[in-house]
């Protein structure tokens, strides 16, 4: 087993001795599985229309009841959670390769560079997220690319910055010092002695947007912005199944029940995670560095 798989296995196992995380990692890794799975699972398509039976009420051959259309509100449920699922990692993606090679420039290089970088950086954090996807979206059009790029893009300013502050506690370590004494290039300290030692707040941060990418995907489709009709989307569901609260109320409660489930799991998964590699103990059974007291 590598190193980097051996830390992989033991932040896991430390995290599954966090009630709390182990309840979220099981909740979320049921999600993936049957959003992944829910053609093969499920009896109904998400798409298919039933006009017979529209809004109606949990049953046995509708679990979770219709919308009104006559569609089954279950199946579309765990179809939106693969919508949900691919813009945050798709955002998470865009924002992680642009802001953390930005962040580590800034960071390593530090003089006019970290100025230039970082003024980019205030700019884009300076943009009101949600304003700043429905403005892109409008430009783009509504779709599931457009919707994730546009909230990859408000996510590069946080990755950024928090690779820029832990490249710079690290430049002056006597390790990363003695790489360039021994005549290592700028390209290898950066990407082989800085940037390993500084994934742990990364990957918290991988965790804590893809939280925030789900909600903001969600928001736009409330907001009628989002992707469009009639792919299976939470916050579409909210937006109509509200109209319809009195009559089918598990058309809007449903989705909006799954939506917090997912971001509280993400929010309690990311607060277990940075505890985990900021407590001194843990780091050290890790091999991580720990950050600095301060």
């Amino acid at each position: 087993m590598s190193q980097g798989r051996g830390r992989a296995v033991r932040a896991l196992r430390g995290l599954l001795r966090r009630p709390g995380a182990l309840l979220s990692l099981l909740f979320l890794a049921g999600l993936m599985v049957l959003a992944l799975l829910a053609r093969w699972i499920l009896p109904y398509d998400p798409l298919e229309q039933d006009f017979g039976a529209m809004l109606q009420g949990p049953g046995r051959e509708h679990w979770f009841g219709t919308d009104e259309l006559g569609r089954d509100i279950l199946a579309r449920v765990v179809h939106g959670a693969r919508t949900s699922l691919v813009t945050a990692a798709g955002a998470v993606t865009i924002a992680a390769v642009l802001g953390v090679p930005i962040g580590l420039l800034a960071g390593f290089f530090g003089g006019w560079r970290d100025t230039l970088l970082m003024r980019f950086v205030d700019v884009l954090l300076s943009l009101p997220g949600i304003l700043f996807a429905m403005a892109l979206i409008a430009v783009l059009g509504r779709s599931q690319t457009a919707a994730l790029v546009a909230v990859g893009i408000t996510g590069i300013p946080s990755f950024a910055r928090i690779t820029r502050a832990q490249v710079l506690s690290l430049r002056q370590r006597d390790f990363v010092i003695a790489v360039e004494a021994l005549g290592g290039s700028s390209a290898y300290n950066m990407f082989r002695t800085v940037l390993p030692n500084s994934w742990s707040p990364i990957l918290v941060q991988v965790v804590v947007l893809s939280s925030v990418a789900i909600l903001i995907e969600a928001s736009l489709a409330f907001l009628g912005v989002g992707i469009p009709p009639p792919t299976p989307s939470w916050g579409e569901m909210l937006r109509t199944g509200k109209t319809f609260l009195h009559d089918a109320p598990t058309y809007a409660v449903l989705p909006g029940l799954i939506l917090t489930l997912t971001i509280l799991s993400l929010d309690t998964l990311g607060r277990a995670l940075s505890r985990l590699l900021e407590d001194p103990r843990e780091a050290s059974a890790l091999a991580l560095p720990r950050r600095d007291a301060r």
